[in-house]
């Protein structure tokens, strides 16, 4: 089966192709374009048919909360006393790439 390559026309006998890509490579996030062209048997090529194949990021992120010092070193002692200044950090949230963390909110909550 042949790979499918940016712009590189992939020949078929067959309706359907599975679309496969190189070893690591994956369609972008977003449209991806597709052209389809077809030949009768007297010779005769469509005009051609377009399709626009939209890759969405499904991996929801990773987030971790921690309680840091004034020097963004993780604290393993979570107990601070009345008064003092608390610093969360969800710094070590994540996403997976090609995705990365653009927002985060915190809420104080009751302890339920």
């Amino acid at each position: 089966m042949a790979k499918f390559v940016r712009n590189k026309p992939v020949q078929s006998d067959a309706p359907n192709v599975k679309v496969e890509l190189a070893t690591g490579e994956q369609l972008d996030l977003g449209a991806n374009r597709f052209k389809l062209v077809v030949v009768d048997d007297a010779g005769n090529e469509s005009e051609p048919a377009f399709i626009d194949v939209i890759v969405k990021d499904a991996a929801k992120p990773t987030a971790v909360l921690d309680l840091v010092d004034g020097n963004g070193k993780v604290l393993g002692d979570l107990t601070v006393k009345q008064g003092d200044t608390i610093i969360l950090s969800g710094e070590r949230s994540k996403d997976q790439p090609p995705g990365k963390v653009v927002s985060y909110t915190f809420t104080w909550i009751d302890r339920g």
